[in-house]
């Protein structure tokens, strides 16, 4: 699956007739560059009317024909198209931190998406119509003549730069379906984020709502670095209003989004703030890795915070073929996609900069009740295409005419804002078991095949506990007990090994089958001493061979 965020278009509404006009004088008050539309009144209790309004109302694809030199074009011409930045959004405040610049439509992003421009304390906007002065199309290939008189093409996104005197420096981008992103302080994209998934695994096609408008708040204090913008979206099956208040921190980027959304038909799966990563190859899954990179990810793990106070780690996989899962919870505390690993040697990667790459928090701000946090990891053959996904399931079934409301932060950061105060995962490694550590499978061992695990856990104070010496110049430590289970198959041959240079211990113990199911194995573990849970809970999937395959291969 490629990356969504590059290739879906937009899907238009039909007229926004629920926006009363006032007078020119009025529209004298408000910034004339770029916004040069009628004014309209707006606030987000509007939006959220319009928006259930909408959803009665059969849905309308506005999806456009493009002028082929715009249709046509190739990802290197697209991307060649500038904006102008003396038509920024806030271009008139020459001291301003951020400002706003738009995308073109071009390639698949044929839909237009209205932009408007909000005096917050008036409740008026103006739209910001599209039109070839406001960019730049130098190198881009693109025939202007047949522009001239476009004002109806729209816009296919926008992007938030941080700094703008300083030159491109985005750190927040809207664009295609209702995908979005941003970075923290090492200034690099990595995962997506959505406004709204629709049936992702429901027995069908799934379905891409579109962010179809866009408000734009100029922030309150104008040399400072948070903003709020309002979004519509549309789909077949819903509606929804959003409003996204961005604050471009120093360190990480914080939106706080309030939505509704509104079911135009019953919806089999409705996921709420779903993201979008990839995982190809890491230190438990190698099948990937025949490349010059010792690992390839945006994130290495679903980390989850649930409702009754337990921290889980479930390592991320590149499965043989899609995999479905769902963690059942009430009233969660967050969830999130995580890269872990921040080291430059881990990845070797120069272009790509997977040390750099941020992770998704995501903390509810409102009560969620009953639900599950999903997850869909599909194989992925390369570093460009996203084939993990995890949202917020709903337990009570979506009916047309339904309402329901969501309040959560985002968290774009190197980690999450908050962690757990036991010790943590580090890293899960998997490979050949049946034998000692340090000897060989058939030396001095029978030949039965097996599959090793070593899970490291790091922090709470685990490294104090007393350690004591075996012969085999493995240090354990005696206090420490694993509790792990498995769903099928038995697990065995447990041993806990100190690791000094990283303040940590390691859980070791081999998989054996005990039949000949190739059903995915279900494994779920954490440590303890006496009654006391020293770690989080690890979760992991494990896909066993055929049983033909289940033997060791020697040249």
């Amino acid at each position: 699956m490629q990356r969504r965020s590059l290739l879906k278009a937009s899907v238009a509404l039909a007229a926004y007739t629920g926006l009363s006009s006032t007078t020119f004088l009025a529209a004298q008050a408000m910034a004339a560059e770029p916004a040069d539309g009628e004014l309209e009144s707006f606030d987000f209790d509007i939006l959220k009317k319009h928006a259930k309004e909408l959803a009665g109302k059969p849905y309308v694809d506005r999806k456009q024909v493009l002028p082929p030199t715009l249709a046509n074009m190739e990802p290197l011409n697209f991307n060649a198209i500038r904006y102008d930045a003396d038509h920024s959004l806030w271009n008139e405040n020459k001291g301003r931190q951020i400002d706003v610049q738009f995308f073109h439509v071009g390639m698949g992003f044929k839909t237009p998406v209205r932009m408007y421009s909000v005096d917050a304390k008036s409740k008026q906007a103006r739209e910001i119509h599209f039109r070839p002065e406001l960019f730049n199309y130098r190198d881009s290939g693109v025939d202007e003549s047949q522009l001239k008189g476009k004002t109806d093409l729209g816009f296919a996104g926008f992007r938030l730069f941080k700094a703008p005197e300083l030159g491109r420096n985005d750190v927040v981008s809207f664009l295609g379906a209702s995908y979005f992103r941003a970075i923290d302080k090492n200034r690099q994209y990595g995962l997506s984020a959505r406004g709204l998934a629709v049936n992702t695994y429901a027995g069908g096609p799934e379905e891409f709502p579109d962010f179809t408008r866009f408000w734009f708040e100029a922030p309150t204090n104008p040399n400072g670095t948070r903003f709020v913008v309002y979004a519509l979206l549309e789909s077949p099956s819903a509606t929804g209003a959003y409003r996204f208040d961005i604050d471009c921190q120093s360190e990480q980027v914080v939106m706080d989004v309030q939505m509704t959304v509104n079911a135009r038909t019953a919806i089999k799966q409705l996921g709420i703030t779903p993201m979008t990563s990839m995982f190809s190859c890491g230190t438990n899954e190698r099948r990937m890795c025949d490349t010059i990179h010792p690992q390839i990810h945006d994130s290495d793990r679903l980390a989850m915070w649930r409702g009754n106070g337990e921290w889980v780690c479930r390592p991320l996989n590149n499965p043989l073929r899609i995999q479905f899962n769902t963690f059942e919870d009430t009233n969660p505390k967050g969830f999130g996609l995580v890269q872990t690993d921040r080291a430059f040697e881990t990845y070797e990667d120069t272009i790509d900069q997977y040390d750099k790459r941020p992770s998704l928090w995501v903390e509810p701000t409102t009560p969620w009740g009953e639900g599950s946090v999903d997850m869909m990891e599909m194989p992925t053959t390369g570093e460009t295409l996203d084939n993990i996904v995890v949202f917020w399931s709903p337990k009570k079934a979506v009916e047309p005419g339904d309402s329901l409301s969501f309040g959560y932060k985002l968290y774009w950061a190197p980690m999450p804002p908050v962690g757990t105060p036991l010790a943590h995962v580090r890293a899960t490694r998997t490979g050949m078991g049946g034998f000692r550590e340090g000897w060989a499978p058939g030396e001095h061992y029978p030949e039965v095949w097996a599959r090793r695990f070593a899970v490291d856990f790091v922090g709470g104070g685990i490294e104090r506990l007393p350690k004591q010496a075996l012969n085999n110049n493995l240090t354990t430590i005696p206090s420490i007990e694993p509790v792990f289970t498995a769903s099928h198959g038995k697990l065995q041959d447990f041993t806990i090994i100190d690791l000094p240079k990283v303040n940590g211990v390691r859980v070791l113990f081999d998989w054996y089958p005990t039949d000949d199911s190739v059903e995915p194995v279900n494994i779920r573990g954490f440590i303890r001493a006496g009654e006391r849970t020293l770690s989080e809970t690890w979760l992991y999937q494990y896909f066993p061979p055929a049983p033909a395959k289940r033997k060791y291969v020697y040249e």
